[in-house]
């Protein structure tokens, strides 16, 4: 019995077929978020790498903490020297939005932005401060 052993080409068909953006998961690696509750607060992590601060903009809508991001690396470069085979360059935007309700407001919450991980600070609403806002309706 005869066993052959054939080396791994460089290059294979399939793998390269299935590695088609067509056949990977549709789930992105930017924008993951982890919430945590403390005692006071709500904090989010977002994961936006490859971003600068200057790319992500934060907006309240309508009871939601909307966040963009949006950025272009492409670049101008050429080369005397020959042509490219492959360029690879990111750009693209992408959004993610979190229900906190109408009593949140943009001055109320705390951000910042440190290697690629957005931190946001949202405050707790207690009980008593609900009630205080309530405003009610003179009956005549």
């Amino acid at each position: 019995m005869y066993m052959m052993l054939v080396p791994r080409r460089k290059y294979d068909f399939f793998d390269d077929f299935f590695k088609d953006p067509f056949f990977e998961s549709s789930e992105s690696s930017v924008m993951k978020t982890d919430i945590k509750e403390k005692d006071n607060s709500y904090e989010l992590e977002v994961d936006i790498p490859g971003y600068k601060k200057e790319d992500i903009k934060m907006h309240m809508e309508d009871g939601y903490l909307i966040i963009n991001a949006k950025t272009n690396n492409e670049k101008d470069e050429k080369d005397k020297n020959g042509k490219y085979i492959r360029k690879e360059r990111f750009f693209g935007e992408c959004s993610r939005s979190f229900y906190l309700g109408n009593d949140i407001k943009e001055e109320d919450i705390k951000a910042n932005f440190k290697n690629g991980t957005l931190n946001i600070e949202v405050p707790k609403k207690t009980q008593k401060e609900k009630e205080q806002e309530k405003k009610y309706i003179d009956i005549l």
